[in-house]
C-alpha cells in the first residue's frame, strides 16, 4: 500500500496504529467501491445496470467494421427490432491491464448516460458478450479526419468554421456540466449524413473539473496537461487548445511536430512557443480564431461558450456547406474504391494470363502483388490517424471495396459512409502493429503509477505528520495544563495571603476605631462632668447674684432663665468643638493606619506579582524549550518525507527519462529500417534510372541534330539558289564544315550533360553508401561492384538498342564513376562475395 524508506522505521506506537487503520479504512473503500471486483463481473447492481440482458448478436445484425484503435474495432450495424442503423464500438477487457480497462469502460459508459445535447454522440446502450462490451451508439458517416484523409488536400475556411461551431457547442456543455473531453481531434468530430458535427471517444474524459491526469493524444495535448502532474492542475480550457491544434489540422492535413515521436512532441509542446498556421491564405479572422485557442496561458485563453461568438464562428455561411462536404467526400470514396476495384480486377486478370509462364510468370506475380498493395495504399498514404513514416497495410481478403459491390443484402443501401476501405485496414494494420500505441499507453500507464506513487507516498507523509502532531500536540497540552495547575495553585496562595493580611489590617482597624473611640468617650464623660460642675457653681452663682430682696422674682427668674440660656449656648459649642474634634482625631488616625496598610498590601501584591511572573516567565521559557524541540523534530521529520519525496520523484523522472530515451531510440530505429528499405530500393533502381535520364538526354540531342539538319538544307538550298555556280562548291563546303563543328559542339554539350547526370547520381549513392553500409556492413564492396556490373549490363542493351557513337561513353563513365564513389578497398574480395 505505501512505499518503503526504512527511514521511516521507527518504534512508534502511535503512528503503528495509525498506520494500520489507515490501510484497513483505504482498503474497505477500495473493495466497496468494486476496484477489485472481477471484470466482466454483474453482482454489483450498479455495475448491472449499464448492461443490457439480450445476447446482442441476436439484437443486431449486418456488422460490418468500420474503424480500427488502440480500444478495439467500431462496427456499422443494424437493430433488428427498430431497423435502426447504428454504431457498435467493441471494447475486449481481457489480456493486460483488465482491471484498468473494466473500469475505463465503466467510466465512458456513466459518462455517455449523462450527455444529452444534439453535439455530443448519442448513447444506445451497452451489452456485454464474449468478455467484450458492445458500447452502442449512434452511426455517425465518418469524422474530419476521414475527409482530409479522402481529399488529400486541406478543408476551406468555411467548412472549418462550421465544423467550428459544431465542436465549441459540444465543448461548451460539456464544460457547464463540469466535465473535460481531453481528447478533442479531428478524428473524433463525427459528422452525421445531414451534416450535424458530433463530439465522440469520451473514453479519455474526465468527470471532475479541475483535473490533474496525464490523459489524451500527445500531439492534441494542451501544455498544462503536459505538466499536470508536476506543476498543478487544468480545467476545460485544455479542449480549447486542442481545438486550436484541431484548427491547423484541418488547415494543414497535419498537426503541429507530427513528423517527429510523440514523446519529442510533448517536450516541444510544453517549452516551445505556442504554433501558428503557416500558409498565408488564410484569413486574419481565422488567425486570430486559432490563436486565441493556443494561448499558452490558461488565464488568458477564452472559454469554450466565449468562443461561440468570435466572428469566424458568427459570420454568414451558407447552411448546406458540411452536407455539401460530405456529399463530395462520399462521390470522391465511391470513385476511389471504383478505381481500385479496377485495378485490382486488371491485375487478377493479368495474373491469371501470366500463370505458368514459368520464371517470368514469377516475376509477374511479384510484380502484381506489389502493384495490389499500391493500388489499395492510394487512398491510404497521409492519413491523420496514423502514426508517421508507417506503411500502409494490404488488403485482407475478407476486405469489402466499395458499397457498389457489397453483397447484395436487404436494407444494403443504407450503408452510407466517407471512410474508404484503406483507411480501415490502414488502421488495422497499425493496431496489429500495435508499437507506437503499446508505447503511449504504456508511457501514460507509468506516468498514472509515478502519480500513484506520489499521491501514496504523500498520503503516507501526511497520516505519519499528523500522528507525529498529535503526539506534539499531547505532549505541549499536558505542558500548558501543568502550567495552567502551578498558576492556579500560586494563584489561591497570593490570594490566601492577600485576606489574611486584609483580615489583619480591618482587625488592626477595628481595634484602633475602638481605642481612639473609648478614649474619645473618657473625655467626652469628663467634658460632660466638669460642665456640670462648672454649670452648679455658676447657678449658685447668680443665685447669690440675685439674692436680692430689692429684685422682683419675676425679674430674678427671667434673670436666672437667660443665664441658664446662655450658659447652654456656649455648653453645646464646647460640646460641638469637642465632638468636632474627636472624630477628626479619629479620621486622621485611621486614615494612617490605612495608608500604612495600604502601602504593605501594596509591596505585598508587587512581591505576589513579581513571584507569579517569575513563574511565568520560568513556564514560558520551558514551554519554549519544548516548542524548540518540537518544531526539531517536526523539522527533521519533514526533512526525512521530502527527502522521501524527491528521492521517489528523482527515481520516477529517471524512469520517465530513460523510457523517453527508449521510446526515441526505437522510433529512430524504425525510422533508420524504413529508410534503409528505401534507399536499398533506391540503389536497386539506380541502373534503370540512370538508362531512362541516359535516354532523355540522348533523345533531347537527336532532336537537336535534326533539327540542324533541316536547318543546314533549307539554308543550303537559299544559298544555291542565290549563289552563281562557281561559288557554289566552296560555299557548300564552307556549309559542311560549319554544320560539323556545331555538331561537335552539340556532341560536347551531350558528354558535359551525360557527366553532370553521372555527378549527381554518385553523389546521391555517396549519401546511400553511408546509410546502406551499417545495412550491410559485410558486403559493401560486393554490393557497389555489383551495382557496377549492372551498369555494365546497360551498356550492352544501349549497344543493341541504339547504334549511336556517343552511347559507348555511357556505361564505361557510370562503372568508373560507381566505382570511384564506392571506394571499394578490396575488389578481389568483393568479387568473391558478390551475388549470382
Amino acid at each position: 500500500m505505501f512505499c518503503h524508506n526504512a527511514e521511516w522505521d521507527q518504534p512508534n506506537t502511535l503512528n503503528s496504529i495509525l498506520f494500520y487503520f489507515y490501510f484497513i479504512y483505504c482498503s474497505n473503500n477500495v473493495i466497496t467501491s468494486g476496484v477489485f471486483s472481477r471484470p466482466g463481473s454483474l453482482k454489483d447492481p450498479e455495475i448491472a445496470e449499464l448492461f443490457e440482458r439480450s445476447d446482442p448478436e441476436k439484437t443486431f445484425e449486418d456488422l460490418r467494421e468500420i474503424g480500427h484503435g488502440s480500444f478495439g474495432a467500431v462496427y456499422y450495424a443494424r437493430h433488428v427490432p427498430t431497423r435502426e442503423i447504428v454504431a457498435i464500438k467493441k471494447m475486449s477487457y481481457l489480456g493486460k491491464q483488465s482491471v484498468e480497462k473494466w473500469q475505463d469502460i465503466l467510466k465512458e459508459i456513466r459518462f455517455l448516460r449523462q450527455l444529452g445535447h444534439p453535439n455530443t454522440i448519442e448513447y444506445k446502450g451497452c451489452y456485454l458478450h464474449d468478455n467484450t462490451a458492445w458500447l452502442v451508439m449512434e452511426y455517425c458517416v465518418g469524422s474530419a479526419s476521414d475527409i482530409l484523409e479522402v481529399h488529400k488536400r486541406p478543408l476551406m475556411e468555411e467548412e472549418i468554421a462550421a465544423i467550428c461551431e459544431g465542436v465549441l457547442r459540444g465543448l461548451a456543455y460539456l464544460h457547464s456540466m463540469g466535465r473535460i473531453h481531453r481528447d478533442v481531434k479531428a478524428g473524433n468530430i463525427l459528422l452525421t449524413e445531414n451534416g450535424v458535427v458530433k463530439l465522440a471517444d469520451f473514453g479519455s474524459a474526465a468527470t471532475k473539473c479541475p483535473a490533474n491526469s496525464f490523459v489524451g493524444t500527445p500531439y492534441w495535448m494542451a501544455p498544462e496537461v503536459i505538466l499536470a502532474m508536476d506543476e498543478g492542475q487544468y480545467d476545460g480550457k485544455v479542449d480549447v487548445w486542442s481545438m486550436g491544434i484541431t484548427c491547423i489540422e484541418l488547415a494543414e492535413r497535419k498537426p503541429p511536430y507530427f513528423n517527429m515521436n510523440a514523446m519529442s512532441a510533448l517536450y516541444h509542446i510544453a517549452q516551445n512557443e505556442s504554433p501558428q498556421l503557416q500558409a498565408s491564405e488564410w484569413t486574419d479572422v481565422f488567425r486570430h480564431f486559432v490563436d486565441a485557442c493556443l494561448h499558452k496561458n490558461p488565464q488568458e485563453r477564452p472559454t469554450s461558450s466565449r468562443l461561440l461568438s468570435h466572428q469566424l464562428v458568427t459570420r454568414t455561411r451558407s447552411p448546406t456547406v458540411l452536407i455539401d462536404l460530405i456529399g463530395r467526400t462520399k462521390a470522391a470514396v465511391r470513385d476511389l474504391d471504383n478505381l481500385n476495384y479496377r485495378k485490382m480486377k486488371k491485375i487478377l486478370m493479368a495474373d491469371e494470363n501470366d500463370a505458368g509462364a514459368g520464371d517470368e510468370g514469377k516475376s509477374n506475380s511479384v510484380t502484381s502483388e506489389h502493384s495490389l498493395h499500391s493500388a489499395v495504399s492510394v487512398a491510404s498514404t497521409g492519413s491523420n490517424s496514423s502514426l508517421p513514416n508507417q506503411e500502409a497495410p494490404p488488403v485482407p481478403p475478407h476486405a469489402s471495396t466499395s458499397e457498389d459491390f457489397l453483397p447484395v443484402r436487404p436494407h444494403a443501401s443504407n450503408f452510407a459512409t466517407i471512410r474508404t476501405t484503406s483507411i480501415v485496414t490502414k488502421q488495422q494494420k497499425e493496431h496489429m502493429q500495435e508499437e507506437m500505441h503499446e508505447q503511449m499507453s504504456g508511457y501514460k500507464r507509468m506516468r498514472r503509477e509515478h502519480q500513484g506513487a506520489l499521491l501514496k507516498l504523500e498520503e503516507k507523509c501526511k497520516v505519519e505528520m499528523e500522528g507525529h502532531k498529535q503526539i506534539l500536540d499531547k505532549e505541549y497540552e499536558a505542558l500548558l495544563s501543568q502550567f495552567s495547575k502551578e498558576l492556579e495553585r500560586l494563584t489561591q496562595r497570593h490570594q490566601q495571603e492577600l485576606e489574611r493580611r486584609i483580615k489583619a489590617n480591618s482587625a488592626a482597624e477595628r481595634r484602633l476605631f475602638k481605642d481612639i473611640t473609648t478614649r474619645q468617650e473618657a473625655d467626652r464623660k469628663a467634658f460632660e462632668t466638669q460642665k456640670k460642675k462648672e454649670y452648679k457653681a455658676s447657678k449658685e452663682r447668680w443665685r447669690r447674684q440675685m439674692d436680692d430682696e430689692a429684685t422682683p422674682k419675676r425679674q430674678r427668674d427671667a434673670a436666672l432663665a437667660s443665664q441658664k440660656e446662655n450658659h447652654k449656648q456656649v455648653e453645646a459649642q464646647e460640646e460641638q468643638r469637642l465632638v468636632r474634634g474627636q472624630k477628626d482625631y479619629l479620621e486622621l488616625e485611621m486614615r494612617k493606619l490605612r495608608r500604612k496598610k495600604l502601602l504593605q498590601i501594596q509591596h505585598l501584591e508587587l512581591e505576589l506579582l513579581r513571584e507569579e511572573l517569575v513563574k511565568r516567565q520560568q513556564q514560558l521559557e520551558t514551554a519554549h524549550s519544548m516548542l524548540l524541540r518540537h518544531h526539531e523534530a517536526t523539522q527533521e521529520l519533514e526533512y526525512r518525507q521530502q527527502r522521501a519525496v524527491h528521492a521517489l520523484r528523482e527515481e520516477q523522472v529517471s524512469r520517465q527519462h530513460q523510457t523517453e530515451l527508449n521510446s526515441q531510440r526505437e522510433y529512430m530505429a524504425r525510422t533508420e529500417r524504413e529508410l534503409r528499405k528505401k534507399h536499398a530500393l533506391e540503389l536497386k533502381q539506380q541502373p534503370k534510372s540512370l538508362k531512362q535520364k541516359e535516354a532523355l538526354i540522348r533523345k533531347q540531342f537527336r532532336d537537336t541534330c535534326k533539327i540542324q539538319t533541316r536547318q543546314y538544307k533549307a539554308l543550303k538550298s537559299h544559298i544555291l539558289q542565290t549563289t552563281p555556280k562557281d561559288d557554289q562548291k566552296a560555299v557548300i563546303k564552307k556549309l559542311k564544315d560549319e554544320q560539323m563543328r556545331k555538331l561537335a559542339l552539340l556532341g560536347d554539350q551531350y558528354e558535359q550533360s551525360i557527366a553532370e547526370m553521372l555527378q549527381k547520381q554518385s553523389i546521391r549513392l555517396d549519401e546511400s553508401q553511408v546509410r546502406i553500409s551499417s545495412y550491410y556492413p559485410s558486403h559493401s564492396c560486393s554490393f557497389y561492384f555489383y551495382a557496377i556490373l549492372l551498369a555494365l549490363r546497360v551498356q550492352n542493351s544501349n549497344v543493341k538498342n541504339n547504334n549511336n557513337e556517343f552511347v559507348t561513353v555511357l556505361p564505361l563513365t557510370i562503372a568508373m564513376c560507381l566505382y570511384k564513389s564506392f571506394n571499394c578497398s578490396d575488389l578481389s574480395s568483393s568479387q568473391q562475395s558478390r551475388p549470382q
